[in-house]
C-alpha cells in the first residue's frame, strides 16, 4: 500500500471519529467520560491535521511537478522529506497503546550459540542499541552485566527511558545471528554465532504484586572478569520466586541494597512480561503479526560481514551497510516494521470500526 493510499485512509477514519466524539461531547457525561473522550478527541485532532498536512504537501509537489519542473528539485526534495516525517508520526500516533506505553523498558541480551563468538556478538549488539539510544535521545543504564575475559557479555540488561521508547525497540525482540570469521580462528572460516534479544514493558507495584514469602533472597561474592571489589565482600544478590520458579542475579553494583533493587525490578518485570503473555493466549482474536511475535526463540535478522549486509527476515529488507547499522542506523529497518504494524492496525480499525457502526 503506498504512502499516499495509507494517508487518504488515516484522513478518512479521523474525519469520521472526530464526528462521532463530537456527539458524545455533546452528551450529559461524567467527569471520567469527560476526561476520556476529550484525551480521545486530542489525539484524533492532532492525527487528522498531520493526514490534512500531507494531502498538502502532495498537492503543492505535484504542482511544483507540473508548472516549474526543472528549477525546483530542491524545493521538492525538501517537501518530500517533510512528508516522510509526518508519516512517520502518523505511525506512531496510530499504531495503537499497548504494553509499552507510557513505560521505559529492559532490553536484555543474551550469548546463544558460538561460544565466545556469541559473546563478542552480544557486545556488538548491545553497542548498536547504546548507539541507536544516544541518536534518538533516550537514555541508558546497564542494569546487570556478566561480562567474558575476550571483552564480550554472557548476559547484559539495559534499562532505557523515554517517551515512546518501547514503539521503537519492541520489534528488536528475538533471535539475532551473525556470520563473519572469529577473531579466534587461525583457518579463515566463517561461523554463525547467535544472541537473543528481548525488549521487555518495566513493570511497576502497580502492575504486578509480589508477596514477600513467595521469595528467596541470598547473597554470596560477585564473580566476573576482573575487577578491584570482585570476590571482596557479599554484594551479589539472588531473588528466587518460589511460586514460579524464576531466579534473577544481580552483581553489577558493589552494594547489596542497590543489587537487591535491581534485581526486585528485573524480577517484577519478567513476571509482568509473563502475565501479558498469558493473556495474550487467553485472547483467541489474537492475531499474529507480520512483523513477528517478538518471542526469544523467532529468528529475526541475520548481519553477515563478508556480505556487508544486514537482513531482517520479518519483512526481507537487506542494507548493505553494515557498520552504520552496528553503529546505531537502525531508522531504516523499525521505520518499516512500524510501517506494517500501522497498516495491520489500521486495517482492523477501519474494518472493525465502521462494521460496527453499521
Amino acid at each position: 500500500m503506498e504512502n499516499l493510499e495509507i494517508v487518504l485512509q488515516i484522513h478518512n477514519w479521523s474525519e469520521q471519529a472526530l464526528k462521532e466524539l463530537e456527539i458524545k461531547l455533546s452528551t450529559p457525561l461524567n467527569p471520567d467520560e469527560i476526561k476520556k473522550y476529550s484525551e480521545e478527541y486530542s489525539k484524533m485532532k492532532e492525527i487528522n491535521s498531520l493526514a490534512k498536512e500531507y494531502l498538502e504537501l502532495e498537492d503543492e509537489i505535484q504542482l511544483w511537478k507540473e508548472e516549474m519542473p526543472e528549477n525546483f528539485e530542491t524545493e521538492i526534495e525538501r517537501l518530500e522529506n517533510k512528508k516522510e516525517k509526518i508519516i512517520q508520526e502518523l505511525i506512531s500516533l496510530v499504531i495503537p497503546d499497548d504494553e509499552y506505553s507510557g513505560k521505559n523498558i529492559l532490553l536484555e541480551i543474551r550469548a546463544g550459540t558460538g561460544g565466545d563468538e556469541a559473546a563478542l556478538f552480544a557486545a556488538d549488539l548491545l553497542r548498536m542499541y547504546l548507539r541507536y539510544v544516544e541518536k534518538k535521545g533516550f537514555k541508558a543504564e546497564i542494569i546487570d552485566e556478566n561480562k567474558t575475559d575476550l571483552g564480550g557479555f554472557k548476559e547484559v540488561i539495559v534499562r532505557i527511558k523515554g517517551k515512546n521508547v518501547g514503539k521503537y525497540l519492541k520489534y528488536e525482540s528475538g533471535v539475532h545471528r551473525v556470520q563473519r570469521v572469529p577473531t579466534t580462528e587461525s583457518g579463515g572460516r566463517i561461523h554463525t554465532s547467535t544472541a537473543t534479544v528481548a525488549v521487555l514493558p518495566e513493570a511497576s507495584d502497580v502492575d504486578v504484586e509480589i508477596d514477600p514469602s513467595d521469595l528467596r533472597i541470598d547473597t554470596y561474592r560477585a564473580s566476573g572478569a576482573g575487577g578491584q571489589y570482585v570476590n571482596k565482600t557479599e554484594s551479589a544478590v539472588r531473588i528466587t520466586h518460589i511460586p514460579t520458579g524464576l531466579v534473577v542475579t544481580c552483581q553489577s553494583e558493589r552494594s547489596q541494597l542497590q543489587n537487591k533493587e535491581r534485581a526486585m525490578m528485573i524480577l517484577r518485570t519478567r513476571l509482568y512480561q509473563m502475565k501479558l503473555e498469558e493473556q495474550a493466549k487467553k485472547i483467541s482474536a489474537n492475531r499474529k503479526s507480520m512483523v513477528g511475535t517478538g518471542e526469544r526463540s523467532e529468528k529475526i535478522r541475520t548481519y553477515n560481514f563478508p556480505q556487508n549486509r544486514v537482513t531482517d527476515h520479518r519483512i526481507n529488507y537487506t542494507s548493505y551497510n553494515l557498520q552504520a547499522v552496528l553503529d546505531g542506523e537502525l531508522d531504516d529497518f523499525i521505520t518499516k516494521l512500524m510501517r506494517i504494524d500501522m497498516m495491520q492496525n489500521l486495517e482492523i480499525i477501519l474494518k472493525g470500526g465502521y462494521e460496527n457502526e453499521s
